[in-house]
């Protein structure tokens, strides 16, 4: 008898590891990161719009770099941590796409002090970059809490669309879609 021939294995996309942006590098999290992320995550006003709207503890902080890291490990995509160039971490951008999850979204976080400087802007639209064009997303979509007017008016200066709301950890969400960028 004889064998067929095993099919070929296609490896999915791999998004960089690191990416350089004018004024930021996107990297994953490392352990160093802990510290200053829980910082940022501990902050009530930061955390008012992200996941169930309040303020993280390390140890709470601590399992979401568990999971961005695993993210990354399981689908070769996540969410980085932003880190001004040469100097350290200001929040995080990326991507989620966990089962159950309304699409491939684009999130992005930033630690109050570096609100308002256009840094948002820049990972998110890096990483928007690296989606539609290393990982060939067709749709990319942001989650944004109808309060969060700078993350509305973010998303809205990257192109997206606001197609609906959903419901997302107990509360409403409006969903918004990216359209392709023009290359950089």
């Amino acid at each position: 008898m004889q064998e067929e021939p095993a099919p070929p294995e296609t490896a999915p996309l791999r998004a960089p590891g690191r990416l350089l942006t004018e004024r930021l590098e996107l990297r994953p999290f490392t352990l160093e990161d802990h510290a200053e992320y829980a910082r940022i995550c501990s902050d009530e006003e930061v955390m008012r719009y992200i996941g169930a709207g309040k303020a993280n503890t390390p140890d709470i902080t601590w399992r979401s770099m568990a999971g961005m890291l695993g993210h990354w490990q399981l689908l070769g995509y996540g969410i980085w941590a932003v880190t001004l160039r040469g100097g350290g971490i200001i929040g995080h951008a990326g991507f989620i796409d966990v089962p159950g999850w309304p699409g491939f979204e684009l999130a992005w976080l930033l630690g109050r002090g570096h609100w308002g400087k256009g840094y948002a802007r820049e990972a998110a639209r890096a990483a928007l970059q690296v989606a539609h064009d290393t990982l060939q997303r067709e749709r990319v979509i942001s989650l944004i809490r109808p309060q969060n007017a700078p993350s509305i008016r973010l998303a809205q200066a990257l192109g997206a669309q606001r197609t609906g709301t959903v419901e997302m950890m107990g509360s409403e969400a409006e969903l918004f879609v990216h359209r392709k960028l023009p290359a950089l």
